[in-house]
């Protein structure tokens, strides 16, 4: 402690960039979390429909629909019958009246369907290898045919490789800011060393154990790891705070700003406890190693 309030200048620089990374690596892990509920609401929209001509019969529609589910890759299969559809169909155009009436002189010309609700849009391999299938395309609306072909098939495709490159963009920038936290400790240590050197000579010269010399080192990284966790957290929620009053839009882009701010606040002391000991984790090792590697010492 009396060396952290000596060499306060140093400590105030340590502990400002630590912040700064700090920060990023909580607010990286928010945003993160955050694509993740936003990249499984829009998995959850995405469907692939089966539209059956209508000599279909029961039998090969309940046989279609359980090899469906019995596919790992399916969450859900409903059946949706022609007077379901229509009924869908009339709903989504009761302001277009012309239409509905068009629609009721000429009949129902809409086909039933089954809905398949994938459980990884980016993982439907056997989904599409059964509806290559002879016997599922005999079974399908020769018009409609499924809807995972032409554009629709596209902004599947686009869809399922946005959301895992998402997912891997925010797994890297979590480990890249936590390594340039350690690089930052670690500069840091070394700093101090240097102007310490001749304290740790005369220590070193007076019989000092490794131990006692390298303690206070890593001390110091511990204590610029908890005020920099403290004064992390606190500057995000003061962002919240900032955010959830002045943003009148409960999302930006892909980032919903809504979830993440209610995400902060429900899991706020498991944040602050996590970034505490990130803080710990960080310093301690980062000067760990620094002074294993500039003091030179002999482990016992």
């Amino acid at each position: 402690m009396v060396n952290f309030m000596r060499n306060a200048s140093l400590a105030i620089a340590a502990i400002a960039v630590m912040v700064v990374t700090l920060t990023i690596v909580l607010f990286s892990t928010i945003t993160s979390v955050t694509l993740n509920h936003t990249i499984a609401q829009i998995a959850d929209k995405i469907n692939i429909s089966i539209y059956l001509n209508d000599t279909v019969t029961a039998d090969q529609r309940n046989a279609l629909t359980k090899e469906l589910q019995s596919l790992s890759q399916v969450k859900n299969v409903t059946y949706v019958s022609k007077d379901q559809a229509l009924a869908v169909y009339k709903a989504a155009n009761a302001g277009n009246k012309d239409l509905l009436t068009a629609i009721n002189e000429t009949g129902n010309p809409l086909p039933a369907s089954i809905e398949v609700d994938p459980v990884d849009p980016s993982k439907i391999d056997q989904i599409q290898a059964l509806l290559n299938k002879p016997s599922t395309i005999q079974l399908e609306d020769p018009q409609a045919g499924t809807s995972y072909s032409g554009d629709r098939k596209a902004a599947i495709d686009k869809i399922a490789h946005a959301t895992t490159i998402l997912k891997r963009v925010g797994v890297a920038g979590v480990i890249i800011f936590t390594l340039v936290s350690m690089l930052i400790i670690f500069n840091t240590i070394q700093m101090a060393i240097f102007n310490r050197r001749d304290e740790i000579t005369i220590m070193r010269l007076l019989g000092a154990t490794t131990w006692y010399i390298r303690g206070p080192f890593v001390v110091e990284s511990v204590i610029y790891g908890v005020l920099s966790a403290l004064i992390s957290v606190a500057i995000l929620d003061v962002v919240f705070v900032v955010a959830a009053s002045t943003l009148q839009a409960s999302s930006l882009g892909l980032l919903d700003i809504s979830y993440a701010n209610n995400y902060f606040y429900d899991h706020f002391f498991l944040l602050l406890t996590v970034q505490l000991g990130a803080g710990i984790v960080i310093g301690a090792a980062s000067s760990i190693i620094a002074t294993r590697r500039y003091l030179k010492f002999k482990t016992k």
